[in-house]
């Protein structure tokens, strides 16, 4: 039995990202899998595809989990550029954040957008210095309550209105 084999087949199983193969002597294989992780979910007609952050679909579902945000793109397409910038977004935002994340939207791989469960809009840009985006936002709606929208696209510019 080819090791390689066996673990292409194992592969083959949408929801795994990798697997290993060993042979335990006498004769077991010792297989080792990671489970893809879901970040995501997007309209796929009218089911919704749950994808984690490389954008692989895992499973499709009648209806997005509800602590699963919506992800809206114009090509939502594994290697799209705006759909693995939004992936990366959604895997930067800090947890205490990411909980209150209702939809993501892009346009653009620099033009990433969180609705937030309460209705508050941010402007995230694009996936580039996501600590100082997260640390900068977790600050502000913690403090700027009355505030509607949120633009960190540029972390030295904050703009609040």
């Amino acid at each position: 039995m080819n090791l390689a084999d066996v673990e292409t087949r194992v592969l083959g199983i949408r929801q795994l990202a990798s697997a290993k193969v060993d042979r335990v002597w006498p004769g077991t294989l010792k297989i080792e899998v990671v489970e893809r992780q879901p970040v995501a979910a997007v309209q796929a007609g009218d089911k919704v595809a749950i994808v984690d952050g490389q954008g692989v679909v895992i499973e499709l579902k009648p209806a997005a989990p509800p602590m699963l945000p919506l992800l809206k793109v114009d090509r939502p397409q594994q290697g799209d550029p705006a759909m693995m910038a939004a992936l990366k977004v959604i895997e930067a935002v800090p947890d205490e954040v990411a909980a209150k994340v209702r939809q993501v939207r892009a346009g653009t791989a620099e033009g990433v957008t969180l609705t937030l469960s309460d209705g508050r809009t941010v402007i995230w840009g694009g996936p580039d210095r996501p600590e100082e985006k997260g640390r900068i936002l977790s600050s502000l709606l913690k403090s700027e309550r009355s505030v509607t929208l949120y633009d960190v696209s540029s972390p030295d510019v904050v703009t609040l209105k």
